[in-house]
């Protein structure tokens, strides 16, 4: 049986494991949305978002859009490969609607999952 839980092992919370993504990231994006991954060794993916206040005004947008994607990844972490991601949220992505930003991050997710295979 396969557990699609969100616990506080499949995300990063500190600034040294956004900065190991950072440094040597593949990447994956839309206008409005990246999506950079590094591999990790702990054999399971694990996410992290950056919604900055500059490129989203209003809170509630902020909230929505980290809502979604943490539930875009919650439903595909078991197939998605070992690697830590990070979210970027760029101008543009308070405009779409829930379904085209849910489609986005499939698209998204299943480019990253490509890119694994192919190294």
């Amino acid at each position: 049986m396969v557990k699609l839980a969100f616990p506080r092992e499949l995300r990063l919370l500190t600034p040294t494991e956004f900065t190991f993504v950072f440094q040597q990231p593949q990447r994956a994006g839309t206008p409005q949305i990246t999506i950079l991954g590094r591999q990790n060794l702990l054999g399971h993916p694990r996410i992290g978002l950056t919604v900055a206040k500059k490129q989203v005004k209003r809170a509630h947008e902020r909230n929505r859009i980290k809502r979604l994607t943490r539930e875009s990844f919650r439903l595909r972490q078991h197939t998605l490969p070992a690697m830590d991601f990070v979210v970027v949220v760029k101008k543009g992505a308070a405009e779409l609607d829930n379904h085209a930003l849910t489609k986005a991050l499939e698209k998204l997710w299943h480019r990253h999952c490509h890119q694994a295979h192919a190294c």
